[in-house]
């Protein structure tokens, strides 16, 4: 079995992501690809606030990020007015990087690459899963831990055209530039401006590879 991403929850109004172009349906599920991101009000605080699994072994956190086990099989994605085809990734903020690997290595989700960077000059490292459509991109400081539990921290999705995106947005989306993916850019939403609380990237799709 293979782990995958059910739906996102996230603490914002239904609202707020339609005036950013992604159409909602009635009963707050916004359904990119074949997940869902349910909007559950701003009551549940900021931000993504949970997440379902599918092939969950058991019922509990991971790595302290509240995860429901769903046995629901995949839906299609809705068209969107901003041209959102697929989530491309998921970031995983984590205070102690072996803890959260140990974590996802027990419900069977084990690294693909990993990556040594700077943010702010200091060390970053990124280590990579998939979840099924979905990558986790997981996020922290090598060598350095601390307690708390890990956070979803925000979403890129890919676009059928970027440039056709960034002139949807105006100038509530960040100049388009080249991203880390050889071949792909990337343009990132102003999402405070739409009363939206998750942090916002989009990109082109990936290059096809020979």
């Amino acid at each position: 079995m293979t782990v995958t991403v059910d739906e996102f929850e996230v603490a914002d109004t239904a609202d707020a992501w339609i005036s950013a172009g992604f159409t909602v349906d009635p009963d707050g599920v916004c359904r990119i690809g074949g997940v869902g991101i349910r909007l559950v009000g701003r009551d549940r605080g900021a931000g993504i606030v949970g997440w379902s699994l599918r092939d969950l072994p058991s019922d509990q956190p991971v790595d302290g990020i509240p995860t429901t086990r769903s046995n629901t099989v995949a839906t299609v994605g809705a068209e969107h007015a901003n041209g959102v085809t697929a989530i491309d990734h998921v970031v995983l903020l984590s205070p102690n990087l072996d803890r959260t690997v140990a974590a996802l290595a027990a419900i069977g989700v084990d690294p693909r690459r990993e990556r040594d960077g700077e943010l702010g000059g200091r060390p970053m490292r990124q280590i990579f899963f998939r979840l099924g459509e979905v990558i986790l991109e997981v996020v922290g400081s090598p060598g350095t831990t601390a307690d708390g539990p890990s956070t979803l921290w925000g979403l890129t999705y890919v676009v059928e055209d970027i440039d056709a995106t960034a002139a949807f947005f105006g100038g509530r989306a960040a100049p388009t530039k080249p991203a880390v993916q050889p071949g792909r850019r990337i343009t990132t939403l102003r999402h405070r401006e739409f009363g939206m609380s998750v942090r916002t990237a989009l990109m082109s799709p990936p290059t096809l590879r020979a």
